[in-house]
C-alpha cells in the first residue's frame, strides 16, 4: 500500500456541483486546490451515475430572470452548446473539462475520505483511500471545504450540526412540525427506457414490488413517455437513517423501480410492448442528511421574506419543497411547495462552521433549518453556494482571516471578488476600486431609447388577465398597445413589485379604463404614469374582457416578461401568486410602443448590477439593420494602464436551461449573446490598436488578459454580429491594471 501526502492551499471534499464550483472558484483566485471525490465521475447527483436534473432559482421557469450566472451559469451555457440533446455522459464531460481547464486544481477520483486529523477546533488533514490504485492519500491544507453532501468531514471534525426536523418553536417556522423528529427527505433511484422497435418482454425479478398493492398507481403519475427525473417521486428512506440504512434503501428503491416497470410492461394498461429498460441507477440520490451550524441559520422567514443580508453571497429561488417521510408509499402528494415572491439571498455566515475555525461547507449541508433546506438543496443553488464558499475561503486565506472575521468585518473583500468573478449575487453593485472602468465615461454609436415591437405575429384574446413587466427608468408616462376591439373597454393597472428582484404585482400605483372603438390592429394609448425614486420594474395588468384581443410579437424587448393569470386550484392548501401568474410568450411579447427610456443606456455597462435587478441592467444598441456595427466606448480623463479587460454579455437569464433537458431549448448559442466583436484601445490621439478579436462566441463572460499592459485613454468594443438578436447587448465592461 502506498501512502502519499498532498499539500495545497485548500482541500475540497466532494465532487458534486458544490465541490466543482468551490474548487474552480478558489483556483481562479490563485489558490491551489485538491478536489477529492469518492466516485469515478464528477457531478454527484447530476452525474450519469444518478441523473438528477440540475434545478435552481428559475424553479422550472416560475421565477423571472433567475438563471444562475458565475461558474454554474458557465456550465449551463456550455452544456447547451455541447449537449443539446441532454446526454448524461456529455454532461459528465462538460464538468470534467471545466475542472481540468484550471491548472491549480488536482483531481482525485475514487478517493473516499475516511479519517481526519483535527483538534482544538481546527482540521489539519484528511485522509482518503483511493480505490483501484490502492493508495492512502493524506491531504494537508490550512483550509477545508466539506462539499460531501452527507457532511462526513465536518462530522469527524466535531462540527455542530442538525439532522431531521427541528420543532416549530426553534425558529418559529409554520412548516416545521410541532414536535421534532429524525425524519428527512428520502433518496431516489431513477430509470430510462427506449423503444426497441420490436416486442420485448419483461420478466420481473423475484424482489420486484407489486405496486398495485400500494398507493403508487393512484397517487403518482406513470406514463410511458416519462424517463429519468420525471420519476423524481420514486423516493424512500426518509423515516430511516439515509446513511446508516443506505444499502437497504437502495435495495428497496430498485425493487420499486422494477415493480413500476413490471406494472408498465405487464399490467395491460399501457402501450409498452416495444419498450425496454435502457438504464437503471445503482446509486441512491440522497436529498438530505447533516446540516452544519454556522453563524447564521437560514430559515423559512429568510426565504419567504427575502432577507437582504449585508454579507449575501448567493441566491436561490426554488420553492420550499418538502416531501412526506413515507416517500413513494405515502398516500399524500409526493411534495408540497411554497414559493417566495422572487429570489432570496444566502449569507456568507451560513457557509462556515461556527465551531471549527477552518471549515467551510457548501451544498446540501449548509447552515439552514430543515424547512429552508427544502429550497437551498437543489443543485444549481448548491453550485452557487460552492462558488461563494470557494471564493470566500481563498480570499480569507489570502488575507490571513478566519471565515468569521471575513464575514463580520471584511465582507467587502469577498463581495468584490464575487463581483469580479461574475458570480450569482443579487443587488450587489460593482464598486470594486480595482475596476478602472468605474472612472470612465461611456458613449455608444446608438442606444435603444424608444423601444417598440410593432410587427404582429398573432393575437391573444383577453379571456383571462394578462400581466407584463416594463422597465421604468427614470419614469413611465404612458405607452401604446396594438389591439383588436369589438367596441368595448379595457381596464389597465400598474403595480409596483416593491422588491427589485420580484416580478409580481405587489402595490397598486395607477389604473385607468380605456374605451376602445371597434376595429382591427388599432394602436391605443394607455395613460398610466409612474415616477419611482430609482430605476424599477412596473407590473402592468390587462384585465380580462371579451371585447379586446391584444397582438403578440415573435421577439420581445430586453427586461420584459409576460404572464397570464389563472385561479389557483381549489384543493391547494398553500397558494401564493405563482399559482396564479404563469409565464407566457417565452421569447416574444405584446406589440407595444414605449416612450423615452434610459433603461438600455450605455452607462449601464459600468458599475451597477450585472444582471436584471430593478431593470434589465444592460446596454442595447438600436436595431442592427440601422446600426450594423454598433460600438461602446470608454474614455478616461488621464491615461490608465490596462492589463485585463472583462466583457460580460447578455446570456438571457430569463431562458430556463437545464442539463438533461426536462424541457428542450431550441438553440445551442443564446441569441442575445454577441457572436463576433473586436476590442481596441488608444492613448490620446494615437491610432486605435486591437486588443482582442472574438468570433463564434457562445459565452457570457470573456476575459482578455493582455500579454503586455497598455496605456490608454480610450477603450472601444465594436459588435459585428449576434447569435440571433436584432440588437447588440452588453451587460458590463470592466478594466483592471496589473
Amino acid at each position: 500500500m502506498q501512502q502519499l501526502e498532498v499539500q495545497t492551499d485548500l482541500t475540497v471534499v466532494g465532487g458534486g456541483l458544490a465541490g466543482i464550483c468551490a474548487a474552480i472558484g478558489a483556483a481562479r483566485q490563485g489558490s491551489t486546490v485538491s478536489l477529492v471525490q469518492n466516485r469515478p465521475v464528477l457531478g454527484g447527483n447530476s452525474s450519469s451515475e444518478v441523473r438528477v436534473w440540475v434545478c435552481g432559482a428559475t424553479g422550472h421557469g416560475v421565477q423571472s430572470f433567475a438563471r444562475e450566472t458565475g461558474i454554474m451559469g458557465e456550465l449551463f451555457v456550455e452544456n447547451q452548446y455541447q449537449n443539446p440533446l441532454g446526454n448524461p455522459y456529455y454532461w459528465d464531460l462538460v464538468l470534467l473539462e471545466a475542472v481540468r481547464a484550471e491548472p491549480l486544481i488536482s483531481v482525485y477520483l475514487n478517493t473516499d475520505v475516511r479519517a481526519i486529523d483535527a483538534s482544538d477546533g481546527e482540521i489539519r488533514s484528511v485522509t482518503g483511500w483511493q480505490m483501484g490504485s490502492e493508495k492512502e492519500i493524506r491531504f494537508v491544507s490550512p483550509v477545508f471545504l466539506d462539499c460531501s453532501g452527507d457532511g462526513l468531514v465536518g462530522f469527524l471534525a466535531g462540527a455542530e450540526f442538525h439532522t431531521g426536523r427541528e420543532p416549530r418553536s426553534e425558529y418559529d417556522e409554520s412548516w416545521a412540525p410541532l414536535v421534532p423528529d429524525s425524519n428527512t427527505l428520502g433518496s431516489t433511484i431513477l430509470f430510462y427506457t427506449k423503444d426497441a422497435g420490436e416486442p420485448v418482454r419483461f420478466v420481473p425479478p423475484s424482489f420486484a414490488r407489486d405496486v398495485t398493492e400500494t398507493a403508487i398507481p393512484d397517487r403518482r403519475v406513470i406514463r410511458t413517455d416519462l424517463n429519468g427525473c420525471a420519476f423524481w417521486w420514486i423516493e424512500w428512506g426518509g423515516s430511516l437513517d439515509v446513511v446508516d440504512d443506505n444499502e437497504a434503501i437502495r435495495d428497496e428503491l430498485q425493487a420499486v423501480v422494477y415493480g413500476i416497470w413490471d406494472y408498465i410492461k405487464n399490467s395491460g394498461r399501457f402501450d409498452a410492448d416495444t419498450l425496454t429498460l435502457e438504464w437503471i441507477g445503482s446509486v441512491p440520490g440522497k436529498r438530505e442528511y447533516r446540516r452544519f451550524l454556522g453563524d447564521h441559520v437560514l430559515t423559512q422567514h429568510d426565504v419567504l421574506e427575502q432577507t437582504p443580508f449585508e454579507d449575501r453571497v448567493a441566491f436561490g429561488g426554488w420553492s420550499i419543497d418538502l416531501h412526506p417521510p413515507g416517500g413513494v408509499y405515502a398516500t399524500e402528494k409526493g411534495s408540497k411547495h411554497w414559493h417566495p415572491d422572487g429570489n432570496y439571498h444566502v449569507p456568507l455566515r451560513s457557509l462556515y462552521s461556527r465551531n471549527v475555525r477552518n471549515l467551510w461547507m457548501a451544498g446540501r449541508n449548509i447552515s439552514a433549518s430543515h424547512v429552508a433546506f427544502g429550497t437551498t438543496r437543489v443543485m444549481a443553488t448548491c453550485a452557487l453556494l460552492g462558488e461563494a464558499a470557494g471564493i470566500g475561503a481563498a480570499v480569507a486565506l489570502r488575507n490571513g482571516l478566519t471565515p468569521r472575521e471575513l464575514a463580520r468585518s471584511k465582507s467587502d473583500l469577498v463581495r468584490h471578488a464575487l463581483t469580479r468573478a461574475d458570480s450569482s449575487v443579487l443587488g450587489v453593485i460593482d464598486d470594486d476600486p480595482a475596476n478602472l472602468a468605474l472612472t470612465a465615461s461611456v458613449t455608444a454609436s446608438s442606444t435603444l431609447t424608444r423601444p417598440a415591437v410593432e410587427v404582429s405575429a398573432g393575437t391573444l384574446p383577453l379571456t383571462s388577465d394578462v400581466g407584463m413587466v416594463i422597465p421604468v427608468d427614470p419614469a413611465l408616462d404612458g405607452f401604446e398597445l396594438l389591439v383588436d376591439s369589438a367596441g368595448g373597454s379595457l381596464t389597465v393597472e400598474l403595480h409596483d413589485p416593491v422588491k427589485p428582484q420580484n416580478y409580481l404585482p405587489a402595490k397598486l400605483v395607477d389604473s385607468c379604463t380605456i374605451e376602445v372603438p371597434a376595429g382591427e390592429k388599432r394602436w391605443i394609448q394607455v395613460p398610466l404614469t409612474w415616477h419611482p425614486a430609482t430605476a424599477s420594474n412596473a407590473f402592468v395588468v390587462l384585465r380580462k374582457t371579451p371585447d379586446i384581443t391584444v397582438h403578440t410579437a415573435s421577439a420581445g424587448l430586453p427586461g420584459m416578461v409576460h404572464f397570464t393569470h389563472r385561479d389557483p386550484a381549489s384543493d391547494e392548501q398553500w397558494t401564493e401568486q405563482f399559482r396564479a401568474w404563469k409565464h407566457i410568450l417565452p421569447r416574444g411579447g405584446l406589440c407595444i410602443r414605449l416612450g423615452e427610456t434610459s433603461a438600455y443606456s450605455a452607462s449601464k455597462v459600468v458599475g451597477g448590477y450585472s444582471r436584471p435587478y430593478g431593470g434589465p441592467n444592460l446596454w442595447s444598441s438600436e436595431d442592427l439593420a440601422w446600426d450594423p456595427n454598433p460600438w461602446l466606448e470608454l474614455q478616461w480623463p488621464e491615461p490608465v494602464e490596462l492589463a485585463e479587460i472583462v466583457v460580460v454579455l447578455d446570456a438571457d437569464v430569463q431562458e430556463d436551461l437545464i442539463n438533461l433537458h426536462h424541457h428542450r431549448t431550441p438553440f445551442e448559442s443564446l441569441p442575445t449573446l454577441l457572436a463576433d466583436y473586436v476590442l481596441e484601445a488608444r492613448n490620446g490621439t494615437e491610432d486605435w490598436h486591437p486588443i482582442a478579436k472574438v468570433t463564434a462566441n457562445h459565452h457570457r463572460t470573456q476575459r482578455h488578459r493582455l500579454d503586455t499592459p497598455t496605456q490608454a485613454t480610450h477603450l472601444r468594443l465594436t459588435a459585428h454580429s449576434t447569435n440571433g438578436s436584432p440588437r447588440a447587448h452588453v451587460v458590463s465592461i470592466r478594466a483592471y491594471g496589473q
